[in-house]
């Protein structure tokens, strides 16, 4: 009887050891803001994604998870005020640090905000529901926006670039390039803009109204033209990888 109640209770406590680092991990770093429409926001990691969604609250929370064997050594810098979320990771620069930070940011869906910059640099980007003027980027790693309002820029040096645009909202030009990557952006069918697409190894595809055009000598594929009265610059390309251009 001793021994099978020293057993369940070294079980218990094994138990709840499990439960309470997985609880740890999910509270790496949690925070509420409340900033005013129009405000910006900024997420910069080194090596982990960051994820930006649309939810029906009307705060922004951002959650970070460390993980790798030196998660301690990696901190995560918050600079934020009053009208600005601003986030990046900051790694010793005294050793070697195995460690990476992912940030998981919900934003009011329907508010518009100034997204600086959502960034990292080995890992994916994702953006689902937000509203405004936006860019991301990820130097190896895909990025992936999805029913989002605004202006929009993205790149990756090696990854894909997925875009879709539900409407488009303010002014300003819209870039979107990969190194080694494919290019995709689906936007509204009354888009209003000056187009340019190239791909020097790839195919192109566009259902827009616009010129296409293929290398007489030597490879490479681009299309140029105006649908509307041109009142945004829209420019898709990539250097190895396929681009398209399609309406929703």
């Amino acid at each position: 009887m001793v021994r099978r109640n020293s057993l369940a209770f070294t079980l218990a406590a094994l138990l709840a050891g499990v439960v309470a680092a997985g609880v740890a991990s999910a509270q790496d770093y949690q925070r509420t803001y409340t900033i005013p429409a129009g405000g910006s926001i900024r997420v910069i990691s080194v090596s982990g994604d960051v994820k930006v969604i649309g939810y029906s609250g009307t705060s922004i929370t951002v959650s970070g998870f460390k993980e790798g064997p030196d998660r301690d050594c990696v901190q995560i810098e918050d600079t934020s005020d009053s009208n600005h979320v601003d986030l990046r990771v900051h790694y010793p620069q005294s050793r070697n640090c195995n460690a990476s930070v992912s940030f998981e940011v919900r934003v009011p869906q329907g508010i518009e905000y100034n997204y600086d910059r959502l960034s990292s640099v080995s890992g994916g980007v994702v953006v689902d529901g937000a509203t405004g003027r936006l860019r991301a980027d990820s130097v190896s790693g895909d990025v992936a926006i999805r029913n989002v309002i605004g202006i929009v820029s993205a790149s990756a040096v090696s990854g894909n670039v997925d875009v879709q645009i539900n409407n488009l909202q303010g002014s300003g030009d819209m870039k979107f390039w990969s190194v080694s990557g494919n290019v995709s952006v689906k936007a509204p069918a009354n888009l209003d803009a000056d187009i340019e697409m190239s791909s020097i190894s790839g195919s192109l595809k566009t259902n827009f109204q616009i010129d296409v055009q293929e290398q007489r000598y030597g490879p490479g594929r681009s299309a140029r033209g105006r649908v509307g009265s041109g009142m945004h610059s829209l420019r898709i390309t990539t250097v190895s990888g396929r681009v398209s251009l399609v309406h929703n």
